[in-house]
C-alpha cells in the first residue's frame, strides 16, 4: 500500500511541476470595461474574447431565451460588417470563432493568426458599438434557435432532465428556467424589447475583454484603447435575485420524455455557489463517485452488480447556487428505487467513513491533471481568465484555485457530504418514457 501511495504522490508532483503560472495583466478602461492581457509566444496565434455578465437568469420571466438568442443575433452584422459577412471575414483571415451562453454569462471569441490582432479587436468592438438589430435579423435567428432546440432538446433522449430538475429545485431564483428558453416568449418579443435588452446588458461596464497569445503588450493596449475606449459607458447593471428557502423535506416528482424507452432516476440537492470552498469539495465527491470505470458507483452498479447501464454524480456549480445530481439508468428489470437505494448506501459511507488514502490521492491527482489541462491552450486560458474575473471576482484563481483543492482533506469530504447530501434536502425524480395515448 505504501508503495502505491508513494507512486501516486510522485505522479502528482510531476503533474504539478508541469503547471506553469499564468502571467497576466489586468486593468479597467475609463468606461468600465475590464481588460485582461496574457502573453504567450509559444505559437503565432491570438485570442480576442469578450464575456458579458448576462445569462438566462437575467431575463424577464415572460421573455426567457433572450440571452441565448443574442448569442446568435449579434453575429447578424454591424454598421460596418454586412449581414452574413461575419464568418466570411473570420475564415478568410485564417481564423475561427464561436460563442456560448449559460445561466450566468455570454462569451464570444475569435482565434486568429497573431498578425490579425487588430482585426479581432475591431470585430468585437463593432459587436458592442454598432450592432444592427432589425426585425429581419430577429426573424432569421428565431428560426435558427428553433431548429437548435428541435435538434438538441426536443428530439434528444434524456435532454429534458435538467429542465425538469431545475423547476423543482428553484422556486424563486431564475435558475428555475432553461438557457434556451421558451419559443413562445421569443415569438412574442417585440423589436423594442430586443433593443432594450442589448442597451441594458451589452455595455462595456458589463464586460470583460481578454486578449491572449502572441501579442506585444504595449501594442495591444494601444489598440484596445483605440477600439474600446471610446465606447460609452452604460447604466450600471444591478443584480438582485431572490433567495431560495432551504429544502427540508424530500421532494418527489415524475417527468416524462417521448424520446426514451428506458426510465432514469435522479436525486438532486441544492448546493452553494461555485465560489465557495464547499462547492469544490462537492466537485471532488462527484469525481470519487463516478469519474472513470474505477469509480465507486461504476464499479458497484455497472461492473459488479450489473444494475445500471449508466450512473453519474455531477456538481452543476453556478454563480449563485449549485445543483448536485445523482443519475442512473437501470439495467433490465431493476427498479428505480432499488437503484437509488444502492447509490444512497455509498453516500452514507462517505458521510460516516473517511475515504481511503489511496482513493484520496487518486482524487488529488485527477484535479492536478485537470488544472494542467485547463491551462494547456491559449484558448482555454482566455476563457478561464474571463470566467474567474467575472463570475468569481478573482482573476488569479487561474493560478491559485488548485491550492484550494490541495487543501481539501478527507475530513472535509466527509463533513460536506453530511452537510448537503441528505434525503430531506433533495428532489427525487423518476424520469419516465412518455405514455402513448
Amino acid at each position: 500500500m505504501k508503495k502505491i501511495i508513494v507512486t501516486l504522490a510522485t505522479v502528482a508532483a510531476v503533474i504539478s511541476a508541469k503547471a506553469q503560472k499564468v502571467e497576466f495583466e489586468e486593468y479597467d478602461l475609463s468606461n468600465g470595461m475590464h481588460v485582461i492581457l496574457h502573453q504567450d509566444k509559444s505559437a503565432p496565434v491570438v485570442v480576442t474574447s469578450v464575456m458579458y455578465h448576462v445569462g438566462a437568469k437575467d431575463e424577464q420571466p415572460d421573455r426567457t431565451g433572450m440571452a441565448h438568442f443574442f448569442e446568435h443575433l449579434l453575429f447578424e452584422g454591424t454598421k460596418n460588417i454586412k449581414k452574413g459577412d461575419w464568418f466570411k471575414i473570420v475564415s478568410s483571415n485564417g481564423g475561427r470563432n464561436n460563442a456560448n451562453t449559460t445561466d450566468d454569462r455570454t462569451y464570444y471569441y475569435e482565434i486568429f493568426p497573431s498578425n490579425n490582432l487588430e482585426l479581432g479587436l475591431w470585430m468585437e468592438s463593432e459587436r458592442l458599438l454598432h450592432p444592427i438589430i432589425k426585425q429581419d435579423g430577429v426573424d432569421t435567428q428565431n428560426e435558427v434557435v428553433k431548429e437548435e432546440k428541435r435538434l438538441r432538446v426536443d428530439n434528444q433522449p434524456y435532454s429534458r432532465i435538467l429542465e425538469n430538475v431545475k423547476k423543482h429545485m428553484f422556486k424563486k431564483h431564475p435558475y428555475k428556467g432553461t438557457t434556451i428558453g421558451k419559443m413562445k416568449h421569443l415569438d412574442a418579443a417585440t423589436l423594442d424589447e430586443f433593443l432594450a435588452f442589448n442597451k441594458k446588458f451589452y455595455v462595456p461596464n458589463n464586460a470583460t475583454l481578454v486578449v491572449a497569445g502572441d501579442i506585444k503588450i504595449k501594442e495591444a493596449k494601444k489598440l484596445i484603447k483605440e477600439y474600446f475606449g471610446r465606447i460609452p459607458r452604460g447604466k450600471d447593471v444591478v443584480k438582485d435575485f431572490p433567495k431560495e428557502e432551504p429544502i427540508t423535506q424530500q421532494i418527489n416528482a415524475k417527468a416524462y420524455d417521448p424520446n426514451i424507452q428506458i426510465p432514469a432516476m435522479i436525486a438532486a440537492y441544492r448546493t452553494p455557489s461555485m465560489k465557495t470552498r464547499d462547492s469544490r469539495v462537492l466537485d471532488m465527491i462527484s469525481s470519487y463517485l463516478s469519474t472513470g470505470k474505477s469509480s465507486v458507483l461504476y464499479k458497484k452498479l455497472v461492473d459488479k452488480k450489473k444494475m445500471a447501464l449508466a450512473v453519474q454524480a455531477v456538481n452543476l456549480s453556478q454563480e449563485d447556487y449549485g445543483t448536485y445530481a445523482l443519475f442512473g439508468i437501470p439495467l433490465g428489470k431493476v427498479e428505480l428505487n432499488n437503484l437509488l437505494k444502492e447509490i444512497d448506501e455509498e453516500i452514507v459511507k462517505i458521510q460516516n467513513e473517511l475515504i481511503s488514502e489511496k482513493d484520496f490521492q487518486k482524487l488529488q491527482n485527477q484535479f492536478e491533471n485537470r488544472f494542467v489541462s485547463s491551462n494547456s491552450s491559449v484558448e482555454g486560458i482566455a476563457s478561464s481568465l474571463a470566467t474567474y474575473n467575472m463570475l468569481y471576482g478573482d482573476t488569479n484563481l487561474i493560478n491559485t484555485e488548485i491550492d484550494i483543492f490541495r487543501s481539501i482533506t478527507r475530513e472535509d469530504i466527509r463533513n460536506v457530504a453530511k452537510k448537503y447530501l441528505n434525503p430531506n434536502q433533495r428532489l427525487v425524480m423518476e424520469y419516465l418514457p412518455e405514455q402513448k395515448k
